[in-house]
């Protein structure tokens, strides 16, 4: 074997990267039909953003497709990892949310169980969070049987954590 024949050797094949070229034109896709502010919380470039945008705005089945099509072709030279986990954080269906979704409940708990000390260690891992409202807030979910001051908590730190 040459050199040369290695360096063909570890290139995708040309199957993969079809599959790859429909997995960013399928993420494309979910891009453009996610609500306003979903999309705000993702950190994207602001010839993405445009170009999603633009897709949103045209009504032919073609011309949108073409543009889904561009767009898999400008995050073919993107870092996708912060855009795919936030994808699939704001996906009902994925794992990921569900597992933040859990998380996010053994917080409400521990808080309301807890008290301060839960409620420092939350701060430390998230230091934007106001401490008088968890405080507050964990202290009415602990008073009341109702469970609605427990939904206020769970919207708060659902909130703090997007």
């Amino acid at each position: 074997m040459t050199e040369s024949d290695i360096e063909i050797d570890d290139l995708p094949s040309r199957s993969q990267l079809k599959r790859d070229s429909q997995e960013l034109r399928d993420m494309g896709a979910q891009l453009v039909q996610m609500p306003n502010a979903h999309l705000d919380k993702i950190a994207l470039d602001s010839t993405l953003l445009g170009a999603i945008k633009e897709a949103r705005r045209l009504k032919s089945n073609d011309a949108r497709r073409r543009q889904i099509q561009y767009i898999g072709k400008l995050m073919r030279n993107m870092d996708l990892t912060e855009i795919r986990h936030s994808v699939e954080k704001l996906n009902h269906q994925s794992q990921t949310f569900r597992q933040h979704f859990a998380m996010l409940e053994q917080w409400r708990d521990r808080l309301i169980d807890e008290g301060n000390d839960a409620i420092e260690e939350f701060l430390t891992a998230f230091p934007n969070a106001d401490r008088q409202q968890i405080r507050n807030l964990s202290r009415q979910a602990g008073r009341e049987t109702t469970g609605s001051a427990k939904t206020k908590l769970f919207k708060y730190l659902k909130q703090i954590s997007d």
